[in-house]
């Protein structure tokens, strides 16, 4: 039986101290896990940078007893604000190390950092830039853009950090986890599985009852999408009994849902083809697929993975491409 604090914001369980911390987006709360160790904690993830999420932290530690120099290091599965914002704001308190992908910590600083993306611009202006061509509208371009703007501060300060690289292991508490590659979600994305025991912190890879956004980000991948198929069932062969994702609760079933996941992106490319007997932009095939009521926060995710679809397709002859006039991209069957 776990046991629980959760009138406090954390949950006990075998491998890990699960807290949930609150994020200012409709999945409410994120994952983040501390793992005891001998030399102290090892810290999955610790969230977004925000008010809430700094005094739901205070809380956590001083109801558990762990003081900020029992942090022993920080470990990040991916750069997305929701997993990174904090690092750098605990890096400051605990005085830890912090650890993370190259290529994460790459796009981290392509976004909101001192690194330039393709063609010596931000990632976030590109970005805009794309969707631009593929039919949105100035207004929610304007927007999305203000949404990034406000993004910063949310993941700032950033960290110093240390890479980790792929294939080899890590100390997570006391353990030797396998760092294991599992691009798509987001480049760079690492899970930590401990082959022994059969537990895998899968960060937002694979997630129980919800399907983790493949996005199509420019000059990153090629083809999210396929790296995200291959990663699913890289992962969708590993003996797993316990998996600790970033968003929702840990679950059994992981390999079932790494199939699952894969069946419903197969039926999403099945739904798009469908549409797509008619010629459209991918921001007409977004709105008929994901909605037309969507905020520009779930636009940005929406329009991203109708892209990462739409290259997977295009890669693979099932659909053309179309360029008018004015450069706007359609596509159709």
């Amino acid at each position: 039986m776990n046991r629980t604090g959760s009138e406090q914001g954390w949950i006990h369980h075998e491998d890990a101290v699960q807290v949930k911390t609150p994020v200012p987006f409709p999945l409410k709360w994120v994952n983040s896990y501390l793992i005891r160790g001998t030399n102290g904690y090892t810290l999955i993830d610790p969230g977004i940078r925000t008010e809430e999420a700094e005094a739901c932290w205070r809380r956590v530690l001083d109801g558990l007893g762990i003081g900020m120099g029992r942090i022993e290091k920080i470990v990040l599965t991916h750069h997305h604000p929701d997993h990174y914002g904090l690092a750098g704001w605990f890096q400051q308190q605990a005085g830890c190390p912090v650890y993370i992908s190259q290529a994460a910590w790459e796009q981290a600083q392509s976004f909101w950092g001192d690194r330039k993306g393709p063609n010596g611009r931000r990632l976030n202006e590109v970005m805009l830039d794309t969707f631009r061509t593929h039919g949105i509208d100035e207004d929610l371009l304007a927007k999305m853009g203000a949404l990034n703007a406000g993004r910063v501060g949310s993941v700032t300060p950033h960290p110093e950090v240390e890479f980790l690289r792929p294939g080899e292991t890590i100390a997570l508490g006391d353990r030797e986890y396998e760092m294991i590659h599992t691009p798509g979600h987001a480049t760079g994305h690492l899970c930590f599985y401990d082959r022994e025991r059969r537990v895998i912190f899968c960060g937002d890879h694979v997630l129980p009852k919800i399907s983790p956004n493949v996005s199509y980000i420019p000059g990153i991948e090629e083809d999210p999408l396929e790296e995200y198929l291959k990663s699913l069932r890289l992962v969708a062969s590993l003996e797993v009994e316990r998996a600790y994702p970033g968003h929702r609760d840990p679950f059994a079933t992981f390999s079932g849902r790494a199939r699952e996941i894969l069946v419903h992106h197969e039926r999403r490319l099945a739904d798009m083809l469908d549409a797509l007997r008619e010629r459209m932009t991918a921001y007409e095939l977004c709105r008929r697929i994901f909605g037309k009521d969507l905020s520009a926060h779930q636009m940005r995710f929406a329009m991203g993975e109708t892209l990462a679809h739409l290259i997977y397709l295009h890669r693979r002859g099932q659909v053309r491409e179309w360029r008018d006039e004015a450069g706007t991209v359609s596509f159709s069957v």
